[in-house]
């Protein structure tokens, strides 16, 4: 299981991201600029114990958006425009930080969530698993990822993976709605918090699957 180091992060994720979101095409902007603010999430482990993997909702005002991120020890090849920066961590050293819709490590251990395989994990806390987090599968039984294509638009990101028994189709819901989560549809839910510090259930992603 994850290690979480209580130790310092130069610059900051929310230091990140707050000059990387309004970048985005499903950003919403709004007067003054991003004034963000950690409202939850959870992570997952990678199994070669090499890259950190996160999902975190960060509140911007009224509007709450979902960024998925990975932590790396090196650079990843051809993820350049999926950088959101690099950073200098207290323990690890200097760490690149990308949006994890577009790296390989995050996309498998998201479908193996979405199956019910994969493990989700306390956000901030180490080895300590987080019930809180519930899935609906889009299939029966494991996929195993063989490629994937991510498309930012507007309205979200779809990452189309490509698996051994068919293609799967994951939407990251970049803006979490305030409508009550809808429990029957495959994917992910977690929570997140209210402006008014309230717990709210959100679909933090749906996935469709078409066999092969």
């Amino acid at each position: 299981m994850a290690v979480i180091h209580q130790t310092t992060l130069v610059p900051s994720k929310l230091e990140l991201l707050t000059d990387w979101l309004p970048k985005q095409p499903w950003y919403r902007s709004r007067p003054g600029g991003p004034d963000l603010e950690r409202v939850g999430g959870f992570r997952l482990d990678d199994p070669a114990d090499a890259v950190g993997v996160e999902f975190m909702a960060v509140a911007d005002g009224p509007t709450t958006y979902l960024v998925p991120m990975t932590y790396r020890g090196a650079p990843l090849d051809g993820a350049d425009a999926a950088l959101l920066g690099t950073a200098e961590h207290g323990v690890l050293g200097q760490r690149w930080i990308y949006d994890g819709g577009h790296d390989p490590v995050l996309v498998a251990q998201l479908v193996a969530l979405i199956q019910g395989v994969a493990e989700p994990q306390a956000q901030s806390t180490s080895n300590v698993p987080d019930p809180t987090v519930a899935t609906r599968p889009a299939t029966e039984g494991p996929l195993t990822v063989t490629g994937f294509e991510t498309v930012d638009a507007g309205s979200g990101t779809e990452v189309r993976v490509a698996t051994e028994g068919g293609a799967l189709t994951v939407r990251l819901n970049r803006v979490l709605s305030d409508a009550p989560a809808d429990e029957s549809v495959p994917g992910v839910l977690a929570n997140r918090r209210r402006p008014d510090g309230t717990p709210v259930r959100a679909t933090y992603a749906t996935a469709t699957f078409r066999p092969a």
